[in-house]
């Protein structure tokens, strides 16, 4: 039985060029390589899930519902390249926030691993059959504390750092 996997990305200075509080699509300007890695990866059996922080919501420079355009858009750009982002996950909370509704500590606010245990759950996937790209040592922290292997991308082709990510690690389809 061949097991599920689970590629996690965070947004921001990894899928698209990291700009504050990013939320209009006309805005996104896209990492080099980061459709195509989407692509890949679902060729190579990988489901793709964003877990992205967006404390805008929580100091009031955009809404949720914004969040969730972005994110329909981006997933619109993908599919013309060949791939899918199985799913989107966002934490809005931000401790001492402006907007009181997500003044919240959460456990989905990375470093904390809310966000990733919620996609491995959702995917079915054991943590040793996922791995997440992340641009800050947060990312990478919020993985390590649910289980799952977490690498820091600091840049260049996304397309060529998840198929090292793979090949180095994982099993590829041959």
């Amino acid at each position: 039985m061949t097991e599920k996997k689970l590629c996690l990305l965070d947004r921001d200075g990894v899928l698209n060029v990291d700009k504050d509080y990013l939320y209009k699509p006309e805005e996104v300007e896209w990492v080099t390589g980061s459709r195509e890695a989407i692509a890949w990866l679902n060729r190579q059996g990988y489901q793709v899930a964003v877990v992205t922080n967006q404390s805008g919501v929580a100091r009031g420079f955009f809404t949720e519902a914004d969040v969730i355009k972005l994110h329909q858009w981006m997933q619109t750009e993908v599919k013309k390249k060949g791939g899918e982002i199985a799913a989107f996950y966002y934490c809005p909370h931000l401790p001492d926030a402006p907007v009181k509704q997500y003044d919240v500590r959460c456990e989905c606010r990375k470093p904390k691993p809310g966000m990733i245990l919620q996609a491995l759950r959702d995917f079915g996937v054991q943590p040793e059959y996922a791995f997440l790209a992340g641009d800050g040592q947060r990312d990478v922290d919020a993985a390590e504390a649910a289980g799952v292997r977490g690498f820091l991308f600091t840049g260049g082709s996304l397309l060529d750092f998840v198929q090292k990510i793979v090949v180095d690690n994982f099993f590829v389809k041959r």
